[in-house]
């Protein structure tokens, strides 16, 4: 999950820079590669990775 948000904002830094979008400075390109890498980062470090509901727990039959 945090890889394709991460994905969405490298997207988005791409666009704001291709396009050369005048932004805020939280806005930049550069503040949000350096997000993206930060949730890229959490992902590869196994962050998140206990979220799914789909965990049965007990004994097969």
């Amino acid at each position: 999950m945090l890889a394709f948000v991460a994905a969405v904002l490298f997207g988005v830094a791409f666009l704001l820079n291709a396009t050369e979008t005048s932004t805020d400075v939280v806005f930049s390109p550069t503040s949000l590669m350096l997000f993206g890498l930060a949730l890229v980062a959490l992902h590869v470090a196994g962050v998140g990775t206990g979220w799914s509901s789909s965990v049965r727990r007990g004994r097969r039959r």
